[in-house]
């Protein structure tokens, strides 16, 4: 970090001083285009100036054309003439402040490491393509013995991508990336060592999924009377060995534990006959829970307590992986 220094008993006027040298250290490209300069605070305890006087040399310096201020971002060192400025207005690096810094920076690199410019757009644009490929097709990967857990991802991923995507047994996972070029292969993180053992030898993207944490619920079951029952229905058979185990592990034989997969309608018949509350991973298997309590009303004194989980997959997961797809 370049050291600024104030002499409190020179003649020149404290902000002109740091305003040259600072204007210096632009001239010299030891703050490059798009360098972000510190901030006021920083700068005034490296100085000793006040920050309002900071703030009164950033405002020169903006209005002299050597930086320009981003809204909630900071002030950037303004590229000039042929390093870029035009491109800087761009409605799309307006919206994004800091994409050019990072694409310069990027740029510098490749060119630092004995890249022509030309190997270096070739570079972009075949990384840019091979993204574009993986996520015009979006697989879901999960086991045959739990294929319920691929179709909660899948319904899900559906819903918040707003694009098709294919659910794939793991068995079958090989076959079907022999059959692609590229693709962008998704699973959760129970599976994630299977899946990427399969399509490491291809050109596929593996990215993992972190699930919902299911921390409201785990409370709730803590509150719970001795002897309760509670119901765990869901599509994955995964899910409902996880649950037992879990809730077993926090209250142990305090309360009885019965799980069903909305399909079988014999154990879900008597799962909504014993259980007080009703917890249901995603809306196949609320539907079925609601069906049956509405079915078996006349044999229930008391109707059991419906609830059902947010999602299956954690939402920060889903946006991080909206980032990886570009779709926002």
């Amino acid at each position: 970090m370049i050291q600024f220094r104030i002499q409190p008993d020179s003649e020149i006027p404290a902000s002109t001083q740091l305003f040259n040298q600072i204007r210096f250290a632009i001239a010299s490209r030891q703050y490059p285009p798009g360098y972000k300069l510190p901030s006021t605070r920083a700068l005034a305890m490296q100085t000793g100036l006040h920050r309002n006087t900071i703030s009164k040399v950033y405002r020169q310096l903006e209005e002299e054309g050597f930086v320009e201020s981003l809204a909630g971002s900071g002030i950037y060192v303004r590229a000039q003439g042929h390093e870029g400025g035009s491109r800087l207005k761009s409605p799309i690096l307006k919206q994004h402040p800091e994409a050019y810094k990072v694409v310069q920076l990027a740029m510098d690199e490749l060119l630092s490491q004995g890249c022509s410019l030309n190997q270096a757009r070739e570079i972009f644009l075949a990384e840019i393509d091979w993204r574009l490929r993986c996520s015009a097709r979006v697989l879901v990967a999960a086991p045959s013995q739990d294929i319920g857990a691929g179709e909660l991802m899948m319904y899900e991923l559906e819903q918040s991508l707003k694009i098709p995507v294919q659910l794939v047994a793991m068995e079958n996972l090989i076959t079907v990336l022999d059959q692609t070029s590229s693709a962008t292969v998704v699973t959760s993180r129970y599976f994630i060592a299977e899946v990427e053992a399969i399509a490491a030898p291809k050109t596929v993207r593996v990215i993992p999924l972190d699930i919902y944490d299911y921390a409201k619920e785990i409370n709730l079951v803590r509150t719970l009377p001795k002897d309760s029952c509670v119901g765990i229905v869901s599509l994955s058979s995964g899910i409902l060995r996880a649950t037992e185990v879990i809730i077993h592990g926090f209250r142990g034989d305090e309360l009885l534990v019965m799980t069903s997969q909305p399909k079988d309608a014999y154990k879900l018949q008597a799962l909504v006959k014993r259980a007080e509350v009703i917890f249901s991973s995603d809306q196949v298997s609320f539907s079925a829970v609601q069906a049956a309590v509405q079915a078996a009303q006349e044999d229930i004194i008391r109707p059991p307590k419906l609830i059902r989980s947010e999602n299956y997959i954690g939402t920060k997961s889903i946006n991080l992986l909206k980032r990886e797809l570009g779709l926002g």
